[in-house]
């Protein structure tokens, strides 16, 4: 029988991670690996997952992502099959491409989340392929200096995770990145890192998400399987009817703690389980976007201190549904 996995949480942080099986290098091919990045951007966008970090070396990858409403396992069996299909078209072959199954470890600790960034970016350098992260163009760093144009990393939630600003925030981000250049953890295999280890079942070194999938749908905890399509506005509003707050006051200057956490609840409910944006969110409220990525930043870490808060946000997403219902 399969070992019990963790219910796979709307909002949970993943380290994914997989390697080809067949002992070839196949994304050192740039047609390979463009292929694999232009469908990962299509998985993205369709499934609604918010990435921060990625990297895709000559023969695997790893993934930093955040779920949706649409479970885990959804976006990475479209990405693996579409990968196979495609370079078994390419070569003329048939057969399975990957090692089997991929692996995901949920990241439930938050001061494990910038480890997990850094350590993607750093891949090319731990291997030896390239001095300086920015040189290597498969992976999400350039992403999150602002090299790129269209980027696949959701640059304003990683940029949360390192400061208040997008300026001080880089600026830590390369700082972090540097200095974990001689950290022991950096070359060591995905189930030898500190998050990866930490809490891990007693067979085993990672956890099987399609057997988490399907405890959470039969448990059905986590809230509402269906939401409505609200744009940032709307949503806000609704937001702030639900907790008895005066939509100016939410917008407004004012640093009471009762709105300081109301807008730590706009923003952790709308960006994580309505896939709003954190700049539309910030438009709506009439609030500087680094400003509210610094109020997701502290929600997302208060509601793994705070008991009532991850209550208060199970509620709120039920009232939301239920007044458009």
């Amino acid at each position: 029988m399969p070992r019990p996995g963790r219910v796979a949480v709307e909002g949970g942080v993943y380290h994914v991670y997989n390697r080809i099986g067949r002992g070839q290098r196949i994304f050192d091919r740039e047609r390979e690996a463009t292929a694999f990045v232009e469908l990962l951007r299509r998985v993205v966008q369709r499934d609604g997952l918010t990435v921060f970090a990625w990297c895709l070396m000559s023969n695997h990858f790893h993934l930093a992502v955040r779920t949706g409403a649409i479970a885990l396992d959804r976006p990475m069996r479209s990405l693996q099959q579409g990968v196979t299909r495609g370079v078994n078209a390419r070569q003329r072959v048939f057969g399975p491409l990957w090692q089997g199954r991929y692996r995901a470890k949920l990241v439930e600790d938050q001061r494990y989340l910038d480890q997990l960034l850094i350590y993607i970016h750093l891949n090319p350098v731990s291997a030896g392929v390239v001095d300086d992260p920015a040189e290597y163009s498969w992976s999400g760093h350039c992403e999150i200096l602002g090299r790129v144009k269209e980027p696949i990393v959701d640059v304003d939630e990683v940029l949360g995770v390192f400061g208040t600003s997008r300026r001080s925030a880089r600026s830590a981000y390369v700082r972090r990145l540097k200095g974990a250049v001689e950290e022991e953890w950096i070359g060591e295999a995905p189930g030898r890192l500190p998050w990866w280890r930490l809490g891990r079942p007693p067979k085993g070194d990672d956890e099987d998400p399609e057997v988490a999938v399907r405890q959470h749908q039969r448990r059905e905890a986590e809230g509402p399987e269906w939401r409505p399509d609200l744009s940032a506005e709307d949503y806000a509003a609704r937001v702030a009817v639900a907790l008895s707050v005066d939509f100016e006051d939410l917008c407004s200057r004012g640093r009471a703690a009762e709105l300081v956490r109301a807008r730590e609840l706009v923003m952790v409910l709308g960006v994580e389980r309505y896939r709003l944006k954190v700049r539309d969110l910030a438009a709506a409220l009439g609030k500087s976007r680094d400003g509210m990525s610094h109020a997701l930043a502290r929600g997302t870490h208060r509601r793994m201190d705070d008991e009532r808060f991850r209550k208060d946000l199970q509620e709120l997403d039920r009232v939301i549904v239920e007044g458009v219902g």
